[in-house]
């Protein structure tokens, strides 16, 4: 109890801001909300039809300044509830930037913060930052400020403003379906938009293996869904340099040992179970091969080859990716799945455990990872799994960054309390995918004569997660304030079994934008209060803007509520 309460007070002193009052009552809408703005007298101008932003040069703001300065000219976007504020005389020309350090590279912990002043009756705004990444930060920022046709711009404000968490992320899994290469950048630029900053990519699974290996041609040829459901190394360069552009960080996924299953198309050698039935009939749900159909297939770490293979997929997703963290996956070892193997049955019969087999393979592909100059990055399996997993001296910290998708807080106090980063992702709260049904084909708990059913809308995870449940989530709850430090920030995750391009958009956002402004500038008030209800109207009016800039978002209310300010409220708490 002592130790909540601590964490608590110190998740409220982090991130307590400034938000003054006539900003809530002109309709502005900044999301994430800064961490301190300050607008006394609302007032906007025009912004000139000459209006220009000048900038330092460099490759990736320079691209972000052209794409900003179209942005602001032409998007003329019709807010559902029109500010209210007082219109000066004097148009703004220029938006000027100013960096201190130009080329620290977009790595994790980089400094994003700005500071923006617009002036009334001054015909110039100043941006300044420290990187040209906060830069693009305070560039959304201004984006958002501006409105209308003809387009007026909020002046008399100031805005400094930093991200509480350094990683802000996104994990799409593009093995169980595939998303095109358009999806993905209007993803990250979505991300972008949002002020997030890790595009977390689960490229490969059991079920398919779309990414082109150099060294590796026939993982994909054989293993992915056909030649048009491939990333060649040109897609990857596409997104990387899309991904810096807008400010995102691409950070690669090759799931291994588990979720290998696609492997076996090339190299059926080295994956044991590999294309099984994933609960054979007459079996206890503890003698599975895989937990969910099509899942099967685990690399086998007693088999010599399988690091020949291995380490030539990591050498190219290294050189294809600069992103210093790699994400090894090392999740949902599935012991039934070895324990189909000859040799591993072998091995465990001379006193062997699987655990070990999973020692075995860490000891050997985590210090090759760390040999080519990249932090690792698993699931919180590796450490916590219940049967399989390996002790922390296999796992040093300072090369070691765990990401918790299971037991909510307790698994991130676990983490954190061990000594290790962590990046969370807790189920309960960021799983995107939940609630929408299991995809058995013969699924008999929906023959219910009643129409019961007990399962929260049929999915493991259900029920669906609400953009308040993810936007009230404090994902240091529990922890002291040292073990809050090690907690990077966190990801929301979208698995693809019952998702695709075609309802991407709709299950991404806007509750990713709930996450997005919570890890930015947290869920509180200046009081501590959590500001959930004030929220509702910002988010609404944001999910028009991301609609109007060309992202499905679905709706969060009719759009009623949002031209009846707190008409769609409740006297009478649930709870």
């Amino acid at each position: 109890m002592g130790t909540s309460l601590n964490s608590a007070i110190f998740f409220v002193t982090v991130i307590s801001q400034v938000w003054v009052s006539s900003a809530k009552l002109s309709g502005i809408n900044v999301w994430p909300q800064p961490r301190l703005m300050s607008w006394p007298q609302p007032q906007a101008t025009l912004i000139s039809p000459n209006f220009i932003i000048t900038s330092p040069q460099h490759p990736y703001l320079s691209s972000a300044v052209n794409r900003y300065l179209n942005l602001i000219k032409n998007e003329q976007y019709r807010p559902q509830v029109t500010p209210s504020v007082n219109i000066t005389t004097s148009p703004l020309l220029t938006l000027s930037i100013s960096v201190d350090n130009l080329f620290t590279p977009l790595h994790h912990g980089v400094d994003e913060s700005y500071t923006l002043t617009i002036p009334a009756n001054v015909s110039m705004a100043n941006l300044t930052a420290q990187t040209v990444w906060g830069a693009m930060r305070g560039l959304e920022t201004f984006s958002q400020l501006v409105w209308g046709k003809p387009s007026l711009v909020a002046v008399g404000l100031y805005v400094w403003d930093s991200p509480l968490f350094p990683h802000r992320g996104l994990m799409l899994d593009t093995s169980r379906n595939y998303y095109g290469v358009d999806d993905i950048l209007r993803t990250i630029a979505a991300m972008s938009g949002n002020k997030m900053n890790v595009f977390h990519w689960h490229i490969t699974d059991s079920h398919s293996f779309p990414l082109v290996i150099p060294s590796e041609p026939d993982l994909a040829a054989k293993g992915s869904y056909g030649s048009q459901m491939q990333y060649s190394p040109d897609d990857v360069k596409n997104i990387v340099q899309f991904g810096l552009a807008h400010g995102v960080r691409v950070l690669p996924e090759i799931d291994s040992p588990g979720h290998t299953g696609s492997w076996a198309e090339a190299y059926p050698e080295i994956v044991t179970c590999a294309n099984m039935f994933w609960w054979p009939a007459q079996t206890e749900w503890a003698d599975r091969l895989a937990s969910e159909p099509g899942g099967t297939g685990h690399l086998n770490p007693l088999n010599p080859k399988t690091y020949q293979v291995l380490k030539n997929v990591i050498s190219d997703v290294v050189n294809l990716f600069p992103e210093p963290f790699y994400h090894g996956g090392a999740d949902e070892i599935i012991p039934g799945c070895w324990k189909a193997d000859p040799t591993i049955q072998s091995f465990l019969s001379k006193g062997g455990s699987l655990s070990q087999v999973l020692e075995k393979f860490v000891n050997i592909t985590l210090p090759f990872i760390v040999s080519l100059n990249r932090t690792v990055v698993y699931w919180e399996d590796v450490l916590l799994d219940d049967l399989v997993k390996v002790g922390s001296s296999f796992l040093p910290p300072e090369h070691t960054i765990l990401q918790t998708w299971n037991n909510g807080p307790n698994n991130t106090k676990r983490i954190v309390k061990a000594g290790y980063r962590a990046i969370v992702s807790s189920s309960e709260f960021y799983y995107l995918d939940c609630g929408h049904g299991d995809f058995l084909g013969n699924d008999s708990q929906y023959d219910q004569p009643d129409g019961g059913n007990t399962r929260n809308g049929g999915s493991w995870c259900g029920p669906f997660k609400t953009w308040q449940t993810i936007y009230n989530y404090d994902i240091t709850y529990g922890l002291s304030e040292e073990e809050a430090k090690l907690v990077v920030g966190g990801e929301v995750a979208l698995w693809s079994e019952q998702a695709d391009p075609t309802v991407v958009d709709a299950r991404l956002w806007p509750r990713t934008s709930a996450m997005a402004e919570a890890l930015w500038s947290g869920n509180r008030d200046e009081r501590g209060k959590k500001r959930y209800s004030e929220a509702t109207d910002r988010l609404n009016e944001w999910r028009y803007r991301m609609v109007s800039r060309g992202i499905g978002a679905e709706p969060i209310q009719p759009l009623w509520c949002i031209r009846n300010p707190g008409m769609c409220n409740t006297f009478h708490p649930f709870v």
